[in-house]
């Protein structure tokens, strides 16, 4: 096929517009479709993990709402999958509080504690006040009083009042009068003439007399 003067000139251009760019052309080509063919993958993996994870979660769910040492062992099974193989879910987060809860209900501290221990060695902010704040109650019960307000330092500003409660029924537990009434009216301070905690407060401060 024959070209006139005008398309042999732009075809000589092309070829060496090509020939001079051609290759980095292709390469960030390549570069492209290898980043979306990338980030594809890892949303695939990111909801297959969620998937898989929500699975476990919902077991333990289910286990906790029963009873019985079968019960307890699958509470536990759930967890340690979900804390080993989808730590990074927040199904591992929420799970963690969960499997706490029902085994501190079956009087089972220590479980309960390494849960809601490794919960609070997690990068996970929204729940990590939780955490701590059961993880306090725990430690009161088991007696480890300094422990338990290591736990309560630096509060989140929207858990100041559940803190300093908590820090006040600690205090109380140490036979320390003084601080405990202390805590406890910073507790009414934060929490506020509508909450619902703070007619238990103040009957803790009436119990502690003048």
């Amino acid at each position: 096929m024959a070209y006139n003067l005008d398309e042999q000139d732009q075809l000589d251009q092309l070829r060496a517009w090509w020939a001079k760019y051609g290759t980095a052309v292709l390469t960030a080509l390549i570069v492209v479709l290898a980043v979306l063919g990338g980030w594809r993958g890892w949303q695939w993996y990111q909801t297959s993990q969620a998937t898989q994870a929500r699975g476990y979660f919902e077991a333990l769910e289910d286990a906790s709402r029963q009873s019985g040492d079968e019960a307890s062992a699958r509470i536990s099974a759930a967890m340690q999958t979900l804390r080993t193989d989808f730590a990074a879910t927040d199904y591992a987060a929420r799970g963690a509080l969960v499997a706490a809860t029902a085994l501190a209900a079956r009087n089972d501290l220590a479980a309960a504690r390494q849960q809601l221990e490794w919960l609070t060695q997690t990068k996970n902010t929204t729940l990590l006040p939780v955490a701590k704040l059961r993880l306090a109650g725990i430690l009161l019960e088991q007696k480890e009083f300094d422990a338990a307000l290591t736990q309560l330092n630096e509060p989140p500003a929207a858990f100041a009042g559940l803190y300093a409660d908590r820090r006040g029924d600690v205090l109380s537990a140490q036979g320390k009068t003084a601080g405990a009434r202390e805590a406890w009216t910073q507790a009414l301070e934060a929490l506020g003439a509508t909450s619902p905690l703070t007619p238990v407060v103040k009957l803790k401060l009436d119990a502690l007399g003048a």
